[in-house]
Order: C-alpha cells, then sequence, then structure tokens
C-alpha cells in the first residue's frame, strides 16, 4: 500500500511540477487577463498563505478545483520549495489514506466516511493547520534572525 501511495504522490507531484513551470512561462499577464479585477485579491492571497491554500486544495477530494491553485502559484510566482513541500505533504497523506481506507475497510470505506463525515471533516482542517504551523516554523525561519 505504501509503494502504491509513494507512486500516485509521485506522478501527482511530477505533473503538478509540469503544470506549475508553464504558467512560470505564461507569467502574471495571462493570469491577470483570466481573473479580470479579482486578480489583485487572489496574487495578494497566493503570497500570505499560498502554501496552506495549495495544501488544502491537494488535500480536497474531487471535483476541488485544484489545478487552478496549481496555476496560481506558478503564475504569481510562488516559491518551488514550499509548492513541492505542500505538495508532497498534502498527496502522500491524501492517497495513504485512500488507500489505508481500500485495503482496511473494502467496500465498507465509503458508508463509514458517510456515517462519519463531520469527524473527518474537523480531523482534516485540524490536520492542516497542525501541519501548517510547523511548515510555517520551519519553513519561516531566517538563519541571520535571533531565536
Amino acid at each position: 500500500m505504501l509503494y502504491y501511495a509513494s507512486m500516485s504522490t509521485l506522478g501527482s507531484v511530477i505533473g503538478c511540477v509540469l503544470l506549475y513551470v508553464i504558467a512560470r512561462k505564461g507569467e502574471e499577464a495571462a493570469f491577470h487577463q483570466r481573473a479580470g479585477k479579482r486578480a489583485a485579491g487572489v496574487q495578494h492571497w497566493i503570497e500570505r498563505y499560498g502554501f496552506l491554500s495549495l495544501l488544502v486544495a491537494a488535500l480536497l477530494p474531487p471535483p476541488t478545483p485544484f489545478k487552478f491553485f496549481v496555476i496560481a502559484a506558478g503564475a504569481l510566482g510562488m516559491a518551488l520549495r514550499p509548492f513541492l513541500v505542500a505538495l508532497i505533504l498534502a498527496r502522500g497523506v491524501r492517497f495513504y489514506g485512500e488507500g489505508y481506507f481500500a485495503v482496511r475497510y473494502g467496500q465498507s470505506a465509503t458508508r463509514l466516511l458517510a456515517a462519519h463525515k463531520l469527524a473527518f471533516i474537523l480531523a482534516s482542517i485540524l490536520s492542516v493547520v497542525a501541519l501548517y504551523g510547523a511548515i510555517h516554523l520551519l519553513l519561516d525561519r531566517d538563519p541571520q534572525k535571533p531565536a
């Protein structure tokens, strides 16, 4: 199961990096043209909460418009390192979780998730907040800043 979750994560990350690079080449001009008057707000959100936005979007199941977040991250210049960290964490957790439920519960996994959807939503939100806090502490350390 771990092998399949790892391969799924790797494939997803490779696809997202390709889309990120393509969007990066298209730059902001195309994004601003498509987003219209919302472009400034989206750009501010990505600059301030890009990591968290990508983390949450990558965790959510379809039909979440996940590729929009990947394109926005590339077009608006999100750094590659936090982009990759968010993708690897979120996709790894998601694909491992899906595999775990499939192996452990089989066909009854759907009924289990439906019966306890509020608990799963709350656990997911708390996990994202905890991951965000931990990663924020790790990525925002300035080596020249005294502790």
